[in-house]
């Protein structure tokens, strides 16, 4: 595989089962984990589809409060199980989370102009 084709986001937290069961709620599902030796912090991937997230317990892995985005195909089922809001803007409809370690997870579902090509954001008309 070329240098470049996936980009896999590493999310640093405190505890990897806790975070891959939250993560679980969003449909992911462990791939593997790796621990050094006994006693040391994990690194787990979780997936969904082609998405795939790096998990990390390893201090200094990740900056703390990133933002991700995940398009998916029902964001309301997601806002549902969640118990948020979906809020609208021209180039999808959006929820954003936190998981227990404050990482954002910006999820939507792409709208009619955006899967239509539009070339940015607001420029459908109407939009």
């Amino acid at each position: 595989m070329p240098l470049g084709t996936v980009e896999i986001p590493i999310l640093r937290v405190e505890d990897a089962a806790a975070a891959v069961r939250w993560y679980e709620r969003l449909g992911f599902a462990k791939q593997w984990e790796y621990r050094f030796e006994p006693g040391l912090p994990v690194f787990v991937e979780v997936a969904r589809g082609g998405v795939r997230l790096f998990l990390s317990e390893h201090t200094g892995d990740a900056r703390p409060d990133p933002l991700v985005y995940l398009p998916v195909r029902d964001v309301d089922g997601i806002a549902s199980e969640f118990g948020v809001q979906v809020k609208d803007a021209p180039w999808a409809r959006e929820i954003e989370l936190r998981d227990p370690d404050g990482n954002r997870l910006r999820i939507g579902t792409p709208t009619k102009c955006t899967l239509a090509g539009s070339p940015r954001p607001g420029s459908c008309a109407g939009g």
